[in-house]
């Protein structure tokens, strides 16, 4: 049975319809093209975010947008992975609401951070590609033990971080993990690593999509989870390279 820690793609997502007619099946080229075209749109709106910061009147107005890109994002994508069938359009709205909670975002930190933002760019793209081609050549493979060890290290960091946000509203704080300490920075390499192992879980799931015949609509789907999975490595590499960029 199929697994990733990915919630776009959980077991059930390429189940529950019957193989497509020839033609108009999903394809892993597909996928790839509608992953760029999901990247541009991203690429697009938060370029948008991060010049609507250069100016003092921008940055007051910045934090709306970021906010409606967050949570409109969540909206999207929890309706998405229910919709599937939605994909052709809900997916680039996705991309497209991420894009300007991500621009604002990386304007703040590389104010703070010179030089912040094309380095976690670099590290995103050249995890992504490096895991690809390991995937690709056998060097790493998505076995039952890899894709249950990976699912249980996500699902650990999803509550961590929940419980987290919950005694925040109550003003507590959990000591060391969040700060620029060797614990805090440990912590947040570990959770990069974990984020970049869904790549490979991704990779598995959406080829195998496209063997058993998926609908074409899946691959605006497939090309949507993954995109989820490379939206959080960016923010956690950010997260990482501000931590150690404040220890200097």
């Amino acid at each position: 049975m199929m697994r990733t820690a990915n919630p776009a793609l959980n077991d059930a997502a390429f189940t529950g319809f019957g193989r497509a007619d020839a033609g108009a099946t999903m394809t892993i080229q597909g996928t790839v093209n509608k992953t760029i075209a999901l990247l541009l749109l991203l690429v697009l709106s938060a370029s948008w975010t991060w010049r609507l910061s250069s100016t003092p009147e921008g940055q007051q107005a910045l934090l709306p947008w970021m906010l409606g890109g967050v949570f409109g994002g969540l909206v999207v994508a929890v309706i998405l992975v229910f919709k599937k069938s939605w994909a052709p359009v809900l997916a680039p709205a996705y991309a497209l609401l991420e894009g300007l909670a991500l621009g604002g975002i990386s304007s703040v930190l590389e104010g703070r951070y010179p030089g912040i933002v094309i380095q976690a760019v670099g590290l995103t793209f050249g995890t992504l590609f490096a895991l690809l081609l390991a995937y690709k050549s056998g060097l790493i493979r998505a076995t039952e033990n890899f894709k249950l060890g990976v699912v249980a290290a996500t699902g650990g960091i999803f509550v961590f971080y929940l419980v987290t946000m919950v005694l925040g509203f109550f003003n507590i704080r959990i000591p060391y993990i969040h700060e620029s300490g060797f614990m805090g920075i440990g912590f947040s390499l570990f959770v990069v690593v974990v984020a970049a192992l869904n790549l490979v879980l991704d990779f598995d799931f959406i080829e195998a999509g496209a063997r058993q015949g998926a609908p074409r609509y899946m691959e605006w789907y497939g090309s949507f989870g993954l995109l989820v999975t490379l939206v959080w490595l960016y923010l956690e590499i950010l997260r990482l390279l501000a931590k150690t960029r404040s220890r200097r």
